[in-house]
């Protein structure tokens, strides 16, 4: 039903801290406002870079949907990057924490913004920063938030006393954590705004049309109800979804 994520929005207090963190310390890329999706579009006031085919964007705290809050996403990195990544952001004063996962090692910093940035292997390309693999949401009720999840389908793949992970097709997931502190101190986003790609906005958002607090037809980043081109939803527990055209 989904086919990828498009777009991570985060909110943040400083857009200029935030371009030096992403763009210089962590070498992302920008992204023009041209080349991001339509739905993106007058959301406010923000910055987008790239993490492989996903938008990171940054976004002051001035317009609905605001961008998550001391949200926990992991990104992926060469293998054979590790070390080098370890060094410079060590070297530039990040107090660093480290976690491995089999033979796969994750780093975890944090942004001027408290969100909790880990940097892990994975099988990428890069070179540099090249995908999200991880988003975590905070939710109220584990049953349900799998529930709503599984209906667009994601599959569980792992889960604990107060978390759940679920997964689309291929690396992407999302872990739906009860509040409580994670790896690193980290704490599951409130507020995340979330745009996945689909070939049917519609029947996406009618998957789970009868659990949702709020359901708004866009076209070409503009509310309305004809021909829409994305719908965004807001999840039971405050979360925004945004299901856009590929």
């Amino acid at each position: 039903m989904l086919s990828g994520l498009s777009w991570l929005a985060l909110e943040v207090k400083d857009l200029a801290a935030a371009r030096a963190f992403y763009g210089e310390t962590l070498a992302m890329d920008a992204i023009a406002d041209g080349s991001l999706p339509a739905a993106l579009a007058d959301v406010g006031e923000q910055v987008a870079f790239a993490a492989g085919d996903t938008a990171l964007v940054l976004r002051r705290p001035d317009a609905v949907p605001r961008g998550g809050l001391h949200t926990h996403y992991a990104m992926s990195i060469p293998s054979d990057e590790y070390d080098d990544w370890w060094d410079a952001l060590e070297d530039a004063g990040f107090a660093l924490d480290e976690h491995v996962f089999g033979d796969a090692r994750s780093l975890y910093c944090y942004d001027d913004d408290g969100n909790c940035v880990e940097l892990g292997q994975t099988d990428v390309d890069g070179p540099g920063i090249d995908g999200v693999f991880e988003v975590v949401l905070e939710v109220t009720d584990l049953d349900a938030a799998e529930a709503f999840y599984a209906a667009l389908g994601f599959e569980t793949v792992d889960r604990g006393a107060d978390r759940v992970r679920v997964r689309m097709h291929g690396p992407m997931a999302l872990e739906l954590w009860e509040p409580h502190l994670g790896l690193a101190d980290a704490r599951g986003g409130v507020h995340v705004d979330l745009g996945f790609a689909t070939d049917d906005p519609a029947a996406a958002a009618a998957a789970i049309a009868d659990r949702v607090d709020a359901r708004e037809p866009l076209t070409d980043g503009e509310a309305g109800d004809a021909d829409a081109t994305a719908v965004r939803v807001r999840d039971p527990d405050g979360h925004y979804l945004t299901f856009h055209e590929r």
